[in-house]
């Protein structure tokens, strides 16, 4: 059984058990967060069953592991000729979760 959902603004193939990174999440490690509105597709023994936008009565649980910062990206720019030159870095935020369960009603 898998699920596809909405979370953070990106889309995540799911199963009982699978870790996924996603931008940070308004929660503390250890709260276990039900995702109900963001569950847009569902697999299962009895077929395939998809949401309009989502699938009514499906849930998925997550728990949240820990918070913490991606790697660093160098952002360089440069304007030739005009002795213009910037370099910056920058770390996203992250949340780990992991998928506790898939419920469907």
């Amino acid at each position: 059984m898998y699920a596809i959902i909405s979370l953070a603004g990106q889309q995540f193939r799911v199963e009982p058990g699978t870790v996924i990174q996603t931008n940070r999440l308004e929660a503390e490690p250890g709260a276990t967060l039900t995702l109900a509105d963001s569950v847009l597709l569902v697999k299962d023994e009895s077929g395939l069953r998809t949401g309009t936008p989502t699938v009514a009565g499906a849930r998925v649980e997550i728990e949240v592991l820990k918070h913490l910062r991606g790697p660093k990206l160098i952002v360089f720019k440069m304007k030739r000729r005009k002795r213009s030159r910037r370099k910056t870095g920058h770390r996203q935020e992250l949340t780990q979760a992991r998928v506790k369960s898939i419920l469907l009603a």
